[in-house]
């Protein structure tokens, strides 16, 4: 299987599989638990009909919108995720650059690979950092002071990872970061001797934001889920956010939001924007998809902020049935993940031409030609 043979997110996902070693892919793709809500993510899409109109006039499209203070040039986003560089040497800086030529966000992780000032320094386009609240406070201040002196356009604050959830595919595979080679996961790394070498001989892995705080990840070996349970702060509360908020002064958005209360909060302390989120589906198994909860979130504040559709996008079409509910943009990361870990910032471009070809030609065939004209007429539940 070839980059060419690459045409939608489940063929990039086919070629990530023969790219990566067993552990690394399965982390990339597995959930929590039984990963029934990783699973509905994008099936809950499948229960809502787009009602095209015709005969509209719609030789030139306008997909532009502005989201977190920021004109992009597509109604879709790339999501900040952490460990890049593990999935493709290129990581970030593969990532940025295709958010680059697409006109669009992109964000990075507070576990990135690829430092904050790096990226301020390098990526013109619209950039949003990743807050996890760790116990060292001191590297909480210092993470913020850096995003402000690198000018990233927005800070988001992950609020729903109190405690890691149970992956169990990393429990079954050993996966951690820097990968710990055991005897049990020895074949699955050796069988991929590109990645290896990639991993060995480029730049050494690390965390360089939290590196010079913290060991764990960088040099001391834990899993995703240990790493939330141990080193974050599961004392953060809405008082704390707002503090936050505070000290950054700029756009500011929580991800990690499902519920009508939480959105209100969030508007309720100065959040310019929320992303409706359960975090691809890795925390708490057989909570609700973000689209099946869209609409109830975007009916409470959607007149206050900025509501983001995150997670279980694969489709064109899933964007403009976001879109119609009243999302004023989408995000996701699986749809270029498997792309970077495929075939890096080529993959990347490629998977993110593919989405805007697709969100092109349906707002076509929707009759519409700009994403403002997308509203709940265009659209019936089954």
């Amino acid at each position: 299987m070839r980059l060419n043979d690459c045409h939608n997110s489940e063929d990039f996902r086919r070629l990530a599989k023969l790219r990566l070693p067993g552990p690394v892919f399965h982390y990339i793709d597995g959930g929590a638990d039984d990963e029934a809500t990783l699973r509905r993510n994008t099936a809950a899409f499948d229960d809502c009909d787009l009602v095209p109109n015709v005969l509209a006039g719609v030789q030139d499209i306008d997909m532009s919108t502005t989201v977190m203070g920021r004109k992009i040039a597509m109604p879709l986003f790339l999501s900040p995720t952490a460990l890049q560089r593990l999935f493709h040497w290129q990581g970030e800086r593969a990532v940025g650059r295709a958010a680059e030529k697409f006109g669009t966000y992109f964000g990075i992780s507070s576990l990135a690979t690829v430092s904050i000032e790096e990226i301020g320094a390098d990526y013109a386009c619209p950039k949003m950092f990743q807050l996890y609240i760790h116990k060292d406070k001191g590297l909480n201040r210092a993470m913020v002071e850096q995003c402000k002196a690198a000018k990233f356009d927005a800070l988001t604050l992950t609020v729903d990872t109190i405690v890691g959830g149970n992956r169990e595919r990393c429990l079954h595979t050993g996966f951690t970061s820097p990968p710990r080679i055991t005897p049990h996961s020895f074949l699955s790394y050796a069988a991929k001797p590109a990645w290896g070498l990639n991993y060995l001989l480029r730049e050494k892995f690390e965390l360089p934001n939290l590196s010079g705080h913290v060991a764990e990840g960088s040099n001391v070996a834990l899993s995703v889920g240990e790493y939330f349970s141990t080193m974050l702060d599961q004392s953060l509360d809405w008082e704390t956010a707002a503090q936050i908020r505070a000290e950054w002064g700029g756009e500011f958005c929580l991800k990690g939001i499902m519920s009508v209360d939480d959105a209100r909060r969030a508007a309720d302390i100065g959040a310019t924007a929320i992303m409706v989120s359960n975090h691809g589906g890795r925390q708490l198994d057989g909570s609700r998809a973000p689209f099946d909860q869209l609409a109830e979130i975007v009916d409470a504040v959607g007149d206050r902020l900025d509501v983001i559709c995150d997670g279980g996008i694969r489709r064109g079409s899933h964007v403009l049935k976001a879109l119609s509910v009243g999302a004023k943009a989408c995000s996701g990361g699986r749809l270029y993940l498997y792309a970077l870990a495929a075939a890096g910032q080529q993959g990347v471009e490629q998977a993110l031409g593919n989405l805007r070809a697709e969100i092109e030609r349906d707002m076509k065939l929707m009759g519409v030609t700009s994403v403002d004209q997308l509203n709940r007429n265009n659209l019936r539940w089954r």
